[in-house]
């Protein structure tokens, strides 16, 4: 551990305000986590110590302004399989961190150091809440637009309460859409949005839904990933509904009639249809590594931006979705027929 101390005597050089609060190994990385007093002393010791940082001193000090610590990590070739040529062989599994924060952001600043021109970020958010970025980031730019063309078009009407959504913030969506005209977004429906005069480009919104223990489940192998669809014809054939319609109209008549109740019962048990979907076999196998980090109750919000450079001056502040006391709830698992590609 390096520490600041007390002040050097005159000729004497100033230690570096280091801190290193915890070292270890995760897999095949050592890391370490860093407190940092100035972002010149940080700089100086990741370079001291081989640590490859394409950014500058003004970048690591926005972060240590905010008094925030570091993780930097680097390959432990003990943990890894030496080859007779001298090289290093295995593999570098992807690390979790888990830590407490008053406030959920994403450090896009940092980022900006090795971006030219722009970059496209997806995000894949687990809150107690449905998430949004804030302000004119807000992908309720796009997404109420595409309810608005979505609505009386959607075959038993829009999944998910996003009817529901649009009549709870009815009196805001004229300053929407004003906001949007004001900030040059223009949106067709079925395309992605196209850039403003600035060449600003608006967040969507590209799915959410509220987990289930159903669907924590299916992570596991409990469920099946998809569902199958009742045969409302089993037990007769096209062969006897034919001969039947021709030889007994009474039994013809019944015939119908069971079908007609089988419909009413699957109509009545799934209104919006059964789940029937494919994916590759080892896909679903995967689906399991997630089982441990998928809580159900919690909301799973995925949302794309592509920032401008000039757009990374600071961070991400992820919020609960709403606009004013109204909590967006909504959900969007199944592609409107308005969507973007």
């Amino acid at each position: 551990m390096i520490g600041g101390g007390a002040a050097p005597a005159a000729g004497q050089p100033r230690r570096p305000e280091i801190k290193i609060l915890e070292a270890g190994v995760v897999g095949s990385l050592d890391y370490k986590i860093i407190e940092a007093g100035r972002a010149d002393d940080l700089f100086a010791w990741l370079k001291d110590n081989k640590y490859s940082y394409v950014g500058d001193e003004a970048s690591l000090n926005f972060y240590i302004q905010k008094k925030w610590l570091f993780t930097v990590m680097k390959i432990d070739t003990m943990q890894m399989k030496r080859n007779k040529d001298g090289t290093f062989a295995g593999e570098v599994t992807p690390t979790r961190f888990q830590f407490a924060s008053d406030k959920l952001i994403y450090p896009l600043k940092i980022t900006q150091i090795s971006v030219k021109a722009k970059t496209e970020a997806l995000f894949y958010v687990q809150a107690p809440f449905k998430v949004d970025l804030e302000g004119d980031l807000s992908y309720q730019r796009t997404w109420v637009p595409m309810l608005q063309a979505a609505t009386g078009c959607t075959p038993g009407g829009i999944k998910g309460g996003g009817e529901q959504w649009l009549t709870a913030i009815r009196e805001q969506i004229p300053g929407i859409a004003q906001r949007n005209q004001q900030l040059g977004f223009n949106f067709a429906a079925g395309q992605r949005p196209q850039p403003d005069k600035d060449g600003h480009i608006a967040t969507t919104m590209e799915w959410a839904r509220k987990l289930s223990a159903d669907d924590i489940k299916v992570l596991r192998g409990q469920a099946p990933y998809s569902e199958k669809v009742p045969n409302v014809d089993e037990g007769f054939t096209e062969a006897d509904c034919k001969r039947a319609v021709a030889d007994n109209p009474a039994r013809a008549k019944a015939i119908a009639k069971v079908i007609r109740a089988r419909l009413e019962k699957a109509q009545k048990e799934r209104p919006f249809g059964y789940l029937v979907r494919e994916a590759p076999a080892e896909d679903l196998r995967q689906l399991a590594q997630l089982s441990g980090h998928l809580d159900a109750g919690f909301f799973i919000t995925k949302f794309r931006k592509i920032f401008l450079r000039n757009e990374m001056n600071d961070d991400l502040v992820l919020i609960p979705a709403r606009l004013g006391q109204n909590a967006d709830e909504s959900e969007y698992e199944e592609l409107l027929p308005v969507s973007p590609p």
